[in-house]
């Protein structure tokens, strides 16, 4: 069976489409996967604990202490218990607590403490589902790195038609099934990914950088940690954290501080993401005290910063695998597969800045990737964490052994 062996929390909320909580758990016992069901205080509303005890063949838990026994439940060793958290339905309000990390009874309590990835299955009416404010809170979630299961479109219980329906069971079991298959792929992997921008010291105060918020870095460390890989993240000061249990950060700050931290982490790498900005010069003498404003202009003299892909570049070991970045301006494709080769890439992912949509600050991206072996492809505008999806999946397809 699909689920053998897996562990899957389940938390129902209080909507009407509860009711299908019971068909979910029958689906994922006959599968294989042991369930354990939290329900919050309104579910009781929807169906009763003793249906999906029943299907779950176990307790079902919605109180932080059995008021008969006095026993406590532990909401941190459920959390650690479980290779899934999946809620369904999950109502606009539980969605909220989530989002803002409000914590008021065992199911929130529980989200925020789980260890495990999430998924959530929202269902509500059209309109509320449609708000701005439920928009906002899906995305925060995701954000977080859990995964959303959209709602389906149909007829709801008001009697409208649109979209807020619960994801069927049937096509919920799908979504968990290819979870495990595909966080499967990087198992065992470390991945090393820099990311985001460096700082160059001028005095204490002033700094040269650029504009990277190190959104993309973020959104491929995520995606390579949901496949189940070991990932390391050297991240500039200022730039997009990465979410996800599987991610350990190193902050840096200077182009030399991310190049050393790097360079520890490199021989453990199977495969090396060199994501970040980091800048080509840095001033040649930092002022130990605040440079005072005086003439009219001002000289810094620059030296070049150790250009880390092409240094780790040299130092690649068999069958570890380099992914690059190039951003330009013009001659973008020559000026990539130029770096292709000099650094010693797998491959490398070409941004324009004159592509409406992509490059620094920009939530979407739009990319050409070329591949050692000349093949290339070229994407439309994309959000990052699709483009992430896309380059963890390219190094998936390399002809190396990973």
């Amino acid at each position: 069976m699909h689920l053998d062996g897996k562990k899957i929390l389940l938390g129902v909320t209080g909507s009407i489409a509860a009711y299908k909580a019971a068909h979910l758990t029958r689906l994922l016992v006959k599968e294989g996967a042991e369930v354990q069901i939290i329900m919050s205080t309104s579910a009781l509303d929807f169906i009763t604990p003793l249906t999906l005890a029943t299907l779950s063949k176990g307790p079902v838990h919605h109180q932080f202490a059995d008021s008969a026994t006095g026993v406590w439940t532990n909401h941190v060793e459920l959390g650690m218990w479980a290779d899934l958290f999946l809620v369904a339905p999950i109502s606009a309000n539980t969605l909220a607590k989530f989002a803002q990390g409000i914590c008021d009874n065992l199911l929130t309590a529980t989200y925020l403490s789980a260890k495990c990835p999430v998924m959530v299955a929202p269902a509500m009416d059209l309109d509320m589902y449609l708000h701005p404010a439920v928009k906002e809170n899906l995305q925060r979630l995701a954000d977080f790195g859990n995964i959303i299961l959209e709602a389906e479109s149909g007829e709801l219980a008001s009697g409208l038609n649109g979209q807020g329906r619960l994801m069927e069971p049937e096509h919920i079991l799908e979504h968990v099934t290819q979870f495990f298959q595909e966080s499967q792929t990087f198992r065992g992997k470390k991945i090393l990914i820099t990311s985001g921008p460096t700082q160059e010291a001028i005095d204490p105060v002033r700094f040269i950088s650029n504009h990277s918020s190190g959104k993309m870095g973020a959104a491929i460390a995520e995606a390579f940690a949901s496949k189940g890989a070991d990932v390391t993240v050297i991240l500039g000061q200022g730039a997009k954290k990465p979410h996800h249990t599987g991610i350990k950060i190193h902050t840096v700050r200077s182009a030399q501080e991310m190049y050393e931290v790097t360079q520890i982490h490199h021989h453990q790498a199977d495969i090396c993401v060199f994501a970040a900005a980091v800048a080509d010069y840095t001033p040649k003498d930092i002022a130990t005290e605040k440079i005072k404003k005086s003439d009219d202009q001002m000289q810094i003299t620059l030296v070049k910063n150790v250009d880390i892909a092409f240094a780790l570049g040299k130092k690649k070991k068999q069958g570890q695998i380099h992914v690059g970045f190039a951003l330009e301006t013009e001659n973008e494709v020559f000026h990539a597969k130029s770096k292709l080769e000099k650094k010693n890439f797998d491959l490398i992912v070409l941004n324009s800045m004159r592509d409406q949509g992509a490059g620094f600050q920009y939530d979407t991206n739009k990319v050409s990737i070329f591949f050692k072996n000349g093949k290339s492809l070229t994407t439309d505008t994309l959000h990052k964490d699709e483009v992430a999806k896309l380059i963890v999946d390219c190094v998936k397809d390399l002809p190396i052994e990973i």
